[in-house]
C-alpha cells in the first residue's frame, strides 16, 4: 500500500458524510487540512475521486471503486479490534501444553483445575507425549508451554520451577523377601532381581542410567517400560524393582505396601516446572505463566 493509512481514513469518512466540514469535525481536524489529503491522494493517485457541489462532494465513479474496498478494509479493521477487545475482557485465548501422562496426572490436573476455573474463555490444547518429545515440539514452536524435568541445556527457553523430586528404587516386601529366600540374603538384588526402567527414549531414563553407571550398580534382568505410571503398578503387584519419583508413591510407602530399595549414594533431585519459549508469549500464555507464578508462590 503507497499512500498513508490516515489519508484513506479521510477519503472514508468524507465519502461517507459526503460534507468535508462534518468529516473534520468527526475526526478532529480542519477543513483545509482534510483538503490538503484529499487532494495529495487524487494526485498520488492519478485521479478525482470527488465532485463538489453547492451541498458538500460526491464520489466520483473511480472514487465509488476505491469507497467499496475501503470500506470493506476498515469493517475488517473495527472486527479486529471487537475481537480483542473480546479476548481482553474475556480472557479468551489458546493454549497449547506439552506434558508426559505421568506429569500430567500428578501435577498439570491440579494447575488445570484452578486456572480453567478462573479463566474459562482460555482454549487449553495438551499434548500428551514424552519429555523429550515435549521439547522438541518448544523448540520448534509447535507448542506454547511444556510441563517437564529441568532440561541441562534449555536452548532459548525459561524455566519456571513447580517442585523438586526424587527418583528412587522401589518394590513389595513380598518380592525382596523372596529374592532372598531364592538367591540369598548377600545377594545383590539389583543384579539377581528384575530392574523396571522407564524405556531409553524417556529424559529420566537417561538421568537414571547415568547414575547407575557412576555407581555401579548392574542390572542383569531389566524390563522397559514406556511410562512412569505402568512402572508404579508393576511394583505394586510384586513384578521386580521399580525405579519411581517418591513423591508419586508416598501413599504406598506410608502404608508399606512398597518399600524403598536402599542405595549407597542417595540420586540426586531433580526440578519440574514449566518451560516456554520468551520470544513468543501470547496474552493467554503469560496469563497462564502468571497463575503458574502465583500458584507456587502461595503453595511455598
Amino acid at each position: 500500500m503507497e499512500q498513508n493509512l490516515s489519508q484513506y481514513r479521510i477519503f472514508y469518512e468524507v465519502a461517507k458524510s459526503g460534507n468535508i466540514s462534518r468529516a473534520a469535525r468527526e475526526l478532529f481536524i480542519s477543513q483545509p487540512a482534510i483538503s490538503k489529503a484529499i487532494s495529495k491522494l487524487e494526485d498520488s493517485l492519478g485521479t478525482v475521486l470527488f465532485s463538489r457541489n453547492s451541498r458538500g462532494v460526491q464520489l466520483t465513479e473511480e472514487g465509488a471503486v476505491l469507497f467499496d474496498h475501503i470500506q470493506k478494509a476498515f469493517e475488517e479493521l473495527a472486527l479486529g479490534e471487537q475481537e480483542l477487545r473480546r479476548f481482553k475482557d474475556f480472557h479468551m485465548g489458546h493454549i497449547r501444553i506439552g506434558v508426559s501422562n505421568t506429569l500430567c496426572r500428578f501435577i498439570m490436573l491440579d494447575y488445570l483445575k484452578g486456572f480453567i476455573e478462573r479463566y474459562p474463555h482460555i482454549k487449553v490444547t495438551i499434548e500428551s507425549q514424552s519429555s523429550t518429545h515435549t521439547l522438541s515440539m518448544l523448540e520448534q514452536q509447535r507448542i506454547d508451554i511444556g510441563l517437564v524435568a529441568e532440561p541441562r541445556s534449555p536452548k532459548n527457553l525459561e524455566f519456571i520451577p513447580v517442585m523438586d523430586i526424587q527418583d528412587i528404587f522401589v518394590a513389595t516386601p513380598s518380592y525382596l523377601e523372596n529374592l532372598r529366600l531364592r538367591e540369598g540374603a548377600d545377594a545383590d538384588v539389583f543384579q539377581v532381581g528384575n530392574v523396571m526402567l522407564l524405556d531409553r527414549e524417556n529424559i529420566t531414563r537417561r538421568y537414571i542410567d547415568d547414575y547407575m553407571a557412576v555407581n555401579h550398580i548392574e542390572a542383569n534382568n531389566l524390563l522397559e517400560v514406556t511410562t512412569m505410571d505402568l512402572l508404579i503398578e508393576f511394583a505394586r503387584i510384586g513384578l521386580g524393582i521399580a525405579c519411581v519419583i517418591r513423591e508419586f508413591v508416598e501413599e504406598d510407602l506410608r502404608t508399606g505396601r512398597l518399600v524403598q530399595v536402599k542405595t549407597d549414594a542417595q540420586i540426586h533431585k531433580r526440578t519440574v516446572g514449566f518451560a516456554y519459549c520468551p520470544i513468543r508469549v501470547s496474552q493467554a500464555v503469560g496469563t497462564f505463566l502468571r497463575f503458574a507464578a502465583e500458584k507456587n508462590h502461595l503453595s511455598r
